[in-house]
This record gives structure tokens, sequence and C-alpha cells, in this order.
């Protein structure tokens, strides 16, 4: 999306994600989560730039990834 409505900015920071988050072992998956939780600063925020119905899921997604990280720490297993 972020390149359909020419937001290169967003579509360079956003790339390299996807793979990241799907192939990062667990020390480099916790550093892409932080980096796509980054996105939604409060001065400058990928909500500005993308429609709601894309950003809110991934920020959702994102939250639910940290919070099972933390959980796996908590255990004793991170």
């Amino acid at each position: 999306m972020a390149r359909e409505l020419g937001r290169e900015r967003w579509e360079r920071y956003l790339a390299p994600l996807p793979d990241r988050l799907r192939d990062e072992p667990l020390a480099g998956l916790r550093a892409a989560a932080r980096r796509a939780r980054a996105a939604y600063g409060p001065k400058d925020s990928i909500r500005d730039a993308l429609p709601a119905d894309l950003t809110e899921p991934f920020l959702a997604a994102i939250d639910r990834l940290v919070l099972e990280l933390d959980r796996r720490d908590a255990r004793g297993e991170g």
C-alpha cells in the first residue's frame, strides 16, 4: 500500500520487516518487532501515511508478538 500511495519513505522502512518477522531467530525477532513498533511514533507515524485498516491490525499483531516474547523471557525460555 505504501508503494501504491507513493509513500516511498514508508515503503523503504517497511520493506525488510516481513522477511525479518518471519525468518529471524528470537533475538532478531524482538529487534524486528521494535522496529515495526517504532513506525507508530508520536511525531512521525505510519498512521498518518497509510489507511487505518492496514496500520491498526499491524500494530495489534506487533503488540501481541512483543507480549509473547516478554512472556517467554519471564518463563526463562528466551
